[in-house]
């Protein structure tokens, strides 16, 4: 059987954002219609608009961003596809924090999705924390086990390990307007 190879331009409508017209970086997909974009466009298209910026579908009346998810297999496939498109953006992020003289997001300048991956994920508000611990452990150490090696904390402070997440965004979440941002952080070893 003879294998068949595509060229890049011919795939690369699918793994292009309709709105920056670049390849799709931090692919996400809206939930309803399946349309994929790179995630900065499609949150800031969505923050003024509530339809698909492709098919103009309503996406949601009121809350749109809860109907977006990331899509890691179409954003492995761009990165398979594309060379050098993952070490290219990850320069890109560094070089963006580093002129501005601000820290990366975990504070020791390695990006946390640079280790699990995955920036959002979309929890259930009755997980707790020791879920993300074993989570988190599971992705850092490849074990469970681990999973008391690792700290949670939101607004830098350090959170119980039975809190719930409905629990941290009523009582510790001060930016009420964005999706619940924690941070996590190995124990050190003594």
């Amino acid at each position: 059987m003879m294998e068949k190879r595509a060229k890049l331009k011919k795939v690369n409508p699918e793994i292009t954002c309709g709105l920056c017209k670049g390849y799709l970086v931090e692919a996400t997909t809206i939930t309803e219609c399946l349309h994929t974009f790179c995630r900065s466009c499609l949150v800031k298209f969505l923050l003024e608009n509530n339809t698909c910026p492709r098919c103009g579908d309503l996406i949601h009346q009121s809350h749109p961003l809860n109907y977006i998810s990331h899509d890691r297999t179409m954003q492995d496939i761009v990165y398979k596809l594309v060379p050098n498109l993952q070490e290219n953006e990850r320069k890109r992020q560094i070089e963006f924090y580093k002129k501005r003289g601000i820290q990366m997001p975990n504070g020791d300048g390695e990006h946390l999705f640079g280790i699990l991956k995955r920036r959002i994920l979309r929890l259930s508000s009755l997980a707790t924390v020791t879920h993300l611990k074993k989570f988190v452990a599971l992705k850092v150490f490849d074990t469970i086990d681990r999973y008391k090696d690792v700290d949670i904390l939101c607004n830098e402070e350090l959170l119980g390990k039975d809190h719930m997440l409905k629990f941290i965004i009523a009582t510790r979440w001060r930016n009420t307007d964005g999706p619940l941002l924690l941070h996590y952080r190995r124990k050190m070893e003594l």
